[in-house]
């Protein structure tokens, strides 16, 4: 983990102190201003995933506020799953293993309510020229490439998604290195891209099976399955991830738990 005690924290209390300021004319609340700190650090690799940060009030003293404050600006990252607080070992950057891209990023269960991952049973990866659309979304200079992955992958046994991932080949320079590429592909972005996925938005709709659909999923053409589009977002906001995933519902749902 890396001192974060760098010889920078008379500027961050400087720029604290400017927040205080602000605040009397309505701006930010100071616990957001340190949280967007805080989550600069994340951003920049000042903290990797899984580090442990240092203690509220080690953090306290380095960026000129209270312990209180401190103590608000993490309990906001650890709603987002930044981070993850264990109580009596301290705070760490929360990392993509299998139980946090089970439940913060795979919606699909089975009509008993039980989720569990789905398991890769084909992939290919292929370097493409992408579509206008996917140049504007993903932000790419001119002429650049993409990497197409597909992927089939079965829940309980029976291939239930048809998936179609795209993602910037300047972003993840070498991912054919990393070929097969594991199941859990949000992992793979952390640890060797320094890319980790800190939200999802995503688009469902019903559609008709295709043929390839019907040829991968072992059901009828038309028969109606749930597409979900999905775009995935970096620490920083950028877009990094286009995800299609076509599914067969068949004794499965699309489960969202509203609060």
């Amino acid at each position: 983990m890396t001192n974060s005690n760098d010889g920078n924290g008379g500027a961050a209390t400087a720029s604290i102190a400017t927040g205080r300021a602000n605040m009397q004319l309505g701006y930010t609340p100071l616990y957001l201003q340190v949280r967007q700190q805080l989550l600069d650090k994340l951003i920049s690799g000042e903290w990797l995933p899984g580090a442990m940060l240092p203690s509220e009030q080690q953090l306290s003293v380095q960026m000129g506020v209270s312990q209180g404050t401190v103590r608000k600006a993490l309990d906001a990252l650890s709603a987002d799953r930044i981070v993850v607080r264990h109580q009596g070992r301290g705070t760490f950057v929360a990392e993509h293993d299998q139980r946090r891209t089970l439940f913060q990023f795979f919606k699909i269960a089975d009509d008993k309510g039980d989720r569990v991952l789905p398991e890769t049973v084909y992939s290919q990866l292929r370097r493409a020229e992408p579509s206008t659309a996917e140049s504007r979304l993903l932000g790419l200079r001119p002429k650049a490439g993409v990497w197409r992955i597909v992927r089939h992958r079965a829940l309980k046994g029976r291939v239930m998604l048809n998936e179609q991932i795209t993602l910037s080949e300047d972003r993840f320079p070498g991912l054919d290195v990393h070929v097969p590429l594991p199941n859990n592909i949000y992992e793979l972005y952390e640890r060797h891209f320094a890319t980790t996925v800190a939200r999802a938005a995503e688009q469902l709709r019903a559609v008709s099976a295709s043929a390839q659909d019907a040829d991968v999923l072992g059901c009828g053409e038309t028969t109606p399955i749930l597409q979900i589009d999905r775009q995935a977002f970096a620490l920083n906001g950028a877009l990094v991830e286009l995800r299609r995933s076509r599914c067969l519902t068949e004794q499965f749902h699309y489960a969202s738990d509203l609060r």
